[in-house]
């Protein structure tokens, strides 16, 4: 099974893993979260990331998740980066998390971080009246 850390700013990487939890029902195994709250410490939080990629690693991989691209929990990230073992995306939403849960079982590290990627893009609407009639089944 592929690891999945999310990493994020504030408390949203924690609070996603709970939406998770709650659309899923349970706590995902092989699901953990790094938040950098206030001004954490980079060389902290590389460490602290290099434990938790450690700990999630069952062989197969791990996926990071991160929030804003060149911000510091991403850049943190690019720090530890293993190209085909330690994968990262960023934007990171629920249904890229709900997705990759889905399917880490299913799919190798790459194509996963693929459908990652397509599906965070395909999740994103402008809700219109249409749209909402559509979702209402009218």
């Amino acid at each position: 099974m592929i690891g999945i850390l999310l990493v994020a700013h504030g408390s949203l990487a924690e609070s996603l893993a709970e939406c998770a939890t709650h659309v899923l029902g349970q706590r995902p195994a092989g699901l953990a979260t790094l938040d950098f709250i206030g001004h954490a410490d980079p060389d902290e939080r590389q460490k602290v990331l290099q434990a938790l990629l450690v700990e999630l690693d069952q062989g197969e991989g791990v996926l990071v998740l991160a929030d804003i691209y060149g911000a510091t929990p991403c850049n943190t990230l690019c720090r530890v980066l293993e190209p085909q073992h330690v994968e990262g995306i960023t934007g990171v939403n629920l249904p890229m998390l709900l997705k990759a849960l889905n399917y880490r079982e299913s799919l190798q590290l790459m194509p996963l971080v693929d459908r990652i990627v397509e599906g965070g893009r395909n999740s994103i609407h402008h809700i219109t009246g249409t749209l909402c009639d559509a979702a209402k089944g009218h």
